[in-house]
Order: structure tokens, then C-alpha cells, then sequence
């Protein structure tokens, strides 16, 4: 079915190349054939038109970015037809000379035929702010743009066409890593207020679109959400992230703050302009662990490094005021960061210490079944030990590997071997152990 709608698609296309062909002199926006988008949903490729609500002029020029991978050989068959029709002059050749490539000019041709104003119109559709640019939907290929030939991006291949999403690996170009987790809400144990906090985050998700698009808010209000989590490491604000990923189902990618910041002067600011770049318009989140290092406090210019530090925060505050997606940054505190960002969140959500009732059920809820407890009392654990979500479980996975090693069958824990394992989380962070 999906492969009889594709084809039904490239028809159009055809009969469109034919029309201009035949018709060098008439207007693309009245006398072409007529496409109707609602025809043509039920499969990949015509809903994402449908949903995107491209237009006709924009549809041509996503088909034609298209031939080469899905119908090389229409342009050739047009061509047997028509051998002297001065369409072709504007297409490009493969390396043997046998199959037409679709360029910018072929597009410029078809939608303004031989008015010179719709030719210079129809390059409004290559611009960065068009729907098309933006979806980064087309790859050029040549220096000079106007006889660069067009095809379709990877990325946007696997979405529309094959109903994936390729998402990209960390790199020098993309510093920032896939977060993901088999874990659910009820595994982060949080305090009420704060986990309702956070599922409001979700709660935006959810009805941005409405707000913004169908309420019309998008006049009114900067586009995305901006949340800032802050508290000591190990509290939950990593899994966190990845929760929200993961129930509204979204990639979250950790950003590499060390491989964002650099000592040369502008370089930090370019490796933040590729990141958010290639992120936006493709719906991710974006979670800055150890947030400080971009986003700080700005300081007094003492010399230009100084002056240069400033700019990169002027320029990130840009940035994350016109990011359409959804940014979290993680710090352990928020008096590290600069009061312009905070201004700017629209929710700060305290990660605390978990208190005693909570330190008990990580305790519960985490343990393995198969651990036998010899003479442990986890209420008095955890009302001994202040330990972090993030300690308790590293105190788990010790203990447990311990237990597994003395190949016992009964796999029994006993007190001592808890509370060395304690001890070791106690000593990491300089605390006194008792």
C-alpha cells in the first residue's frame, strides 16, 4: 500500500516536469496540476506533508530531492520523451552520464518556468528559515549553490520514508551522548512536590501545541521550556532527565560540557552554535549536566578572556531563549548560576538529600530478592546512614557483587559486609564514618 501511495506521489511529479515542459510561460500557482495533500495520508511520507502542511511548491522540491534514491530513473524516462526540452539543461549528470540528477536550477525551472521573478521566489524555499531548512530535509552537493544538485538527508530519509529516527552519535561535531533508562517514575524517589514538579514538565510536553499553535500563543510567548535541576550529586536529577525522555518519548542527550568549553577565544561559542544547530526543530531534549561551566555567573573584564567568557554567556542566553525544545541544565548549586539564565527558566526544581522515609524505600525497592539479610535492620540503616540515592545504589552493587563471589548458595549479607561497603561511600566524600 505505502509503496502504491509513494509511487502515486512521483506521478504527480512527472505529470508536474511534463506541464512545465509544455508550458514555459504559465504560472506555477494557477496553472500547474493540482495536488491536494489530503490525498495522499495513510502512509509515511504523506502524513509528514500533511502534518507539516507543506506546500504544493514544497512538496515538488522534497520529491525532487528525493529521486535519486527513490525514483533515479524518472528524469531519464521524461527525458526519452522530450530529448530537446531545455528542462535539462538545468539538471546535473551521474559520474557515467547516464541519469539525471535534480539540482536547485531544475527546481528554480520548474516552479517559475521563464519569469525571472519566480525563478528568484522559488530560492525562498532553500532559505535557513523555510520549513524545509529547518526540517534539515535537504543535502547540497558543489560549490555554487544555484547548480548544486539536491537530495534528501539521511536523517530525514529515515524519518519520512522509513519511520525512524537516526539519531546521531557523539562526536566533535555533536558532544553529546543518548541517555537512556529502563527504569520508571516509581524508581525516582523524590519528596511529592518535587516529583509533581517534575512531571509538569511532561504535563508541557504534552500541550505545548495546542498552546502555542492552535491558541495561538506563539506570537506571545519564546518558544521551548527551560528547567533548571539543582542539588547534590547522586539526588535523582540525571535519571530524572532521562524519565522525561523517556515517558514522552523523546531522546535526551547528555551534553559533553568538557568538550563544549574551550581555552581559545570564540572556539566555545561555536561548538554550542554546531550543538544547538543540529538539535533544533528535532523535538530533543537537550540535559547540560555540571551546567556551571557555560552557564555561570558572568564576571568582572579584567582582560579579554574575560570579555570573550562574557560573550559566550550573552550568546547562550540567545540561544536558549529561541530553542524550540525542551533544556534542562543539572548544577549542584543554584547560586552558581548566572542570574540572567534563572530569570529565564521557567521552573528550578531542588534536588535534596533524601530524608530518612525515602533513603528507607531506595533501600527496599533496590535490594536484590535473592540477598538473604543476616541481622540487618534497613529501618536502622537508613535511619544511620545519610546516603544519596546514587550512594545506596553503589552500596548495593558492591555488596551484591561481594555476595555472589563467595559462591555460597544462600546468598547471605551480613551486617559487617554492609556497613564496610557504607564505610567506602562515607570515606569518598571525606565524611566520618560511625
Amino acid at each position: 500500500m505505502e509503496s502504491e501511495q509513494l509511487h502515486k506521489l512521483f506521478i504527480h511529479l512527472e505529470q508536474v516536469i511534463t506541464w512545465r515542459i509544455n508550458n514555459s510561460f504559465q504560472s506555477f500557482a494557477s496553472d500547474a496540476p493540482g495536488f491536494d495533500g489530503s490525498n495522499y495520508k495513510g502512509f509515511q511520507l504523506g502524513n509528514y506533508i500533511s502534518e507539516k502542511k507543506l506546500c504544493h511548491q514544497e512538496v515538488i522540491i522534497l520529491l525532487m530531492a528525493l529521486l535519486p534514491r527513490l525514483e533515479p530513473l524518472l528524469l531519464k524516462r521524461i527525458y526519452l520523451e522530450f530529448p530537446h526540452a531545455s528542462f535539462f539543461d538545468f539538471c546535473s549528470l551521474n559520474d557515467n552520464g547516464r541519469l539525471f540528477r535534480p539540482t536547485i536550477q531544475a527546481v528554480q525551472h520548474i516552479l517559475g518556468g521563464e519569469n525571472i521573478t519566480e525563478r528568484l521566489k522559488a530560492l525562498d524555499y532553500f532559505d535557513p528559515e523555510s520549513v524545509l531548512m529547518k526540517e534539515e530535509l535537504i543535502v547540497f552537493s558543489g560549490s555554487n549553490q544555484e547548480s548544486s544538485q539536491i537530495s534528501i538527508h539521511q536523517e530525514a530519509f529515515n524519518k519520512i520514508i522509513l519511520g525512524s529516527e537516526l539519531l546521531p552519535k557523539m562526536s566533535n561535531d555533536f558532544p553529546a551522548e543518548l541517555l537512556q533508562t529502563h527504569r520508571s517514575w516509581t524508581d525516582l524517589i523524590l519528596p511529592e512536590p518535587t516529583l509533581r514538579e517534575i512531571q509538569d514538565i511532561e504535563s508541557w510536553y504534552n500541550s505545548s501545541r495546542i498552546l502555542m499553535e492552535e491558541w495561538g500563543m506563539q506570537k506571545k510567548l519564546k518558544p521551548g521550556f527551560r528547567v533548571l535541576f539543582y542539588g547534590e550529586p547522586g539526588t535523582g536529577k540525571t535519571l530524572a532527565a532521562s524519565l522525561l525522555g523517556k515517558y514522552i518519548q523523546r531522546p535526551v542527550f547528555r551534553v559533553d560540557v568538557s568538550m563544549l568549553v574551550s581555552k581559545y577565544i570564540g572556539e566555545t561559542e561555536k561548538q554550542l552554535a554546531k550543538l544547538f544547530d543540529k538539535a533544533e526543530n528535532k523535538n530533543w531534549i537537550l540535559f547540560f549536566d555540571e551546567a556551571d561551566a557555560v552557564f555561570g555567573k558572568r564576571t568582572n573584564v579584567r582582560d579579554a578572556h574575560d570579555k570573550y567568557a562574557n560573550q559566550e554567556v550573552s550568546y547562550l542566553l540567545q540561544r536558549i531563549e529561541t530553542f524550540s525544545g525542551l533544556i534542562i541544565l543539572a548544577s549542584n548549586f543554584k547560586n552558581n548560576m548566572d542570574k540572567a539564565f534563572t530569570r529565564r527558566f521557567h521552573s528550578c526544581i531542588k534536588f535534596g538529600n533524601p530524608k530518612y522515609e525515602e533513603r528507607l524505600r531506595i533501600w527496599q525497592q533496590n535490594l536484590p530478592e535473592q540477598l538473604q539479610l543476616e541481622g540487618i535492620s534497613l529501618e536502622q540503616i537508613a535511619n544511620r546512614y545519610e546516603l544519596t540515592g546514587s550512594n545506596i545504589m553503589n552500596v548495593i552493587q558492591d555488596v551484591s557483587l561481594k555476595v555472589i563471589s563467595l559462591q555460597e548458595p544462600d546468598y547471605k549479607l551480613s551486617l559487617e559486609m554492609l556497613l564496610e561497603s557504607i564505610k567506602k561511600e562515607y570515606i569518598k566524600e571525606d565524611k566520618i564514618f560511625a
